[in-house]
């Protein structure tokens, strides 16, 4: 017999099997009948799961013929021939979720499996009967049998010949779309992967950790190296994946990793960098050293990785910092438990850094990283707001007078301006110093752009944003950012899809479906944004898009009670999300009344209300200018704030 000549596949999702070759429809291994119409809207559908189809393209797909006259009636029956098959429900809907004046989506997990065709021709060269081979056919009937395989052989070899021409042009399209993102990650490249604990104990991961974001951040200030931010790199961490594919989802051509091993006041650390385009080990080495020793193994491993990949360096090398080895590995652990983000976990990180403290006082990353957990405690709600971040704005000035050239104390009071002070001017002025001193370091740039968002220039933002997405891709605060900067900019499409990139990275990520809610309703898609904000797992953010989705879709009493139940729920947090929806119900004594509880609260979201396009109904109003402008966010205050920045090359 021939080899199978031809490749379909058999699209799965819930426990149904869509076998699109054998015009088959199976659950659970049990065949489904569908009728035409009906089987040809859920191929459609399947082939593109998760994207929207339009009603024309359905009609197209399945209708194409203008003979048709009454095409709402059939699709609408067909569609709900469909459902009943597949135990669907439009107002609940697990698989076909319509969107009123848009079309339909598939909303299920849709997966396909190659599926080798029988093979069509015999030894002999013939096309089996499909009869029983007991039947004995006249000659005439063999013969127009024959002529019929043969129109069918000269016709499977066209759908060849064409399906080749038709791959080369996707092939050297696809070679040359290859080579655009290649470009990206023109060698030097390199994603410095966290390092393994080979510690008896297996109690050093903050350690090993460390020992890899320091090195991260060395080679970060080589001017001619691309280096993938922590999160990117670490998102790895535990998984077992092959370098070459890390190194492709990363896009870069570099791998360094390692191991670290503690025993007492010993350390023994591994380091190889690895070409990712064929695996090769172009250097490695192992460190037996004392403890005290570690941050001169930080600079030799830097050094070598640079001279490997024959970076010329237009200045000195980058060395790390020396600090008093105890107190640096408190800080290592504090910062690695202050991750957690838990009530707890925030005691006891702040417990040891302190600890470090009393060990080396002059220790300015300790007091950056009280700072930030001092933040994050009034963020979280677990201190007051207040008192949070008077904390932490002392602890971070501590910071600068040990340390006047620290970047991170002043992106870190940049932060605490734009989010707390609403100060603009002030936080211009604190990155504008930290981008001077750490120009490529990605924290520091993602709140440049955030201030240049709250500053109203959305151009320069979304440049911040895609440059971000290239050197952090797996993080999913760098598409957040990016799609809120693109909702305010009023790119809705593009908003929505940096937030399910966003989500596709961390499915619980807070606001995330709340955010594609608010999008869908400023595109009219009201009933699309109930259920899209379903999904939302913040109880705020699902008020806050139900009362604005029942106001659009003429819903008054739902609308208002969904707002009441904000009010009552989130009033004390969230009061510029109650002014955006009184605003948007055209209620603007209620919109300036929350407008000023959200300036009494510092509520973050206050800085972007400027902006809001909920808010557009207040803009005529007299009360607004005079309201932006005793809060600094009137147009020509944010146009006189100073603050450029350059982007490293």
């Amino acid at each position: 017999m021939h080899e199978p000549t031809e490749v379909t596949h058999i699209f799965r999702f819930g426990d149904f099997g869509l076998d699109v070759r054998a015009h088959e429809l199976r659950q659970a291994g049990v065949r489904r009948r569908l009728q035409e119409q009906p089987f040809q809207i859920l191929k459609c559908l399947v082939e593109r799961a998760g994207q929207v189809v339009t009603r024309e393209e359905l009609r197209q797909r399945v209708w194409p013929s203008s003979v048709y006259v009454d095409f709402d009636h059939g699709l609408n029956n067909a569609l709900s021939a469909l459902r009943d098959t597949l135990g669907d429900s439009a107002a609940n809907p697990h698989y076909i979720e319509t969107l009123p004046r848009l079309g339909y989506r598939f909303i299920c997990p849709v997966a396909s499996e190659p599926l080798p065709t029988t093979d069509a021709i015999t030894e002999a060269g013939t096309f089996p009967d499909a009869r029983s081979a007991s039947s004995s056919p006249s000659t005439d009937e063999a013969l127009q049998r024959n002529r019929r395989r043969l129109a069918f052989a000269i016709g499977t070899i066209v759908i060849f010949v064409l399906a080749g021409l038709l791959a080369g042009v996707w092939l050297t399209r696809r070679s040359a779309d290859e080579s655009r993102v290649a470009s990206v990650s023109e060698v030097p490249s390199i994603a410095v992967l966290p390092f393994a604990d080979m510690s008896v104990t297996k109690n050093q991961e903050y350690m090993a950790d460390g020992m890899a974001e320091e090195l991260l951040n060395l080679l970060s200030q080589v001017q001619d190296l691309k280096v993938i931010a922590r999160t990117s790199s670490f998102a790895f961490k535990g998984q077992n994946i092959e370098l070459a594919e890390i190194a492709k989802r990363l896009n870069v051509a570099y791998v360094l990793e390692g191991s670290v091993r503690t025993s007492g006041e010993q350390l023994r650390i591994t380091a190889q960098l690895v070409r990712a385009s064929d695996s090769t080990h172009l250097w490695s080495n192992t460190y037996d050293r004392p403890l005290d020793d570690i941050f001169a193994v930080q600079d030799e491993i830097a050094k070598a990785v640079v001279s490997e990949l024959k970076i010329k360096l237009l200045g000195a090398a980058p060395k790390a910092k020396e600090k008093e080895p105890e107190a640096y590995a408190l800080v290592l652990k504090a910062r690695d438990i202050g991750e957690q983000h838990t009530p707890l976990a925030y005691e006891q990180s702040i417990s040891l850094y302190r600890q470090a403290l009393e060990l080396d006082p002059g220790y300015a990353e300790a007091w950056d990283g009280l700072a930030n957990n001092y933040a994050y405690q009034g963020i979280d709600g677990i201190r007051r707001s207040d008192e949070a971040f008077r904390l932490a704005s002392e602890a971070a000035h501590k910071a600068l007078a040990l340390d006047p050239q620290y970047a991170q104390a002043h992106a870190r009071l940049g932060w605490i301006a734009i989010n707390y002070d609403l100060d603009l001017r002030s936080a211009a002025r604190h990155l504008s110093h930290a981008l001077a001193l750490d120009p490529s370091n990605t924290d520091i740039i993602e709140w440049a752009g955030l201030l240049l968002r709250r500053l109203g220039r959305l151009d320069q933002a979304i440049e911040i944003g895609k440059y971000l997405a290239v050197h952090d891709p797996l993080n999913a605060d760098a598409h957040l950012e990016l799609g809120l900067t693109h909702k305010y900019a009023g790119h809705w499409d593009a908003a929505i899809t940096q937030y399910r990139s966003a989500l596709a990275l961390s499915p619980s990520a807070m606001g995330g479906h709340g955010v594609i809610g608010e999008v869908l309703v400023l595109q009219g898609n009201a009933e699309a944004a109930l259920a899209e904000v379903r999904l939302e797992t913040d109880a705020a953010w699902r008020l806050h898009v139900k009362s604005l989705a029942h106001h659009a879709l003429g819903q008054s009493a739902a609308s208002e009670a969904a707002l009441a139940e904000m009010i009552k729920s989130h009033g004390d947090k969230n009061a510029s999300y109650i002014a955006d929806e009184a605003a948007f119900r055209g209620d603007t004594d209620r919109a300036f009344e929350w407008l000023e509880k959200a300036a009494q609260q510092r509520d973050p979201s206050l800085g972007s209300i400027a902006f809001s396009q909920f808010c557009e109904n207040l803009h005529e109003d007299p009360r607004w200018l005079p309201y932006l402008r005793k809060h600094g966010m009137a147009p020509e205050q944010l146009a006189a704030i100073k603050f450029d920045v350059k982007l490293p090359e």
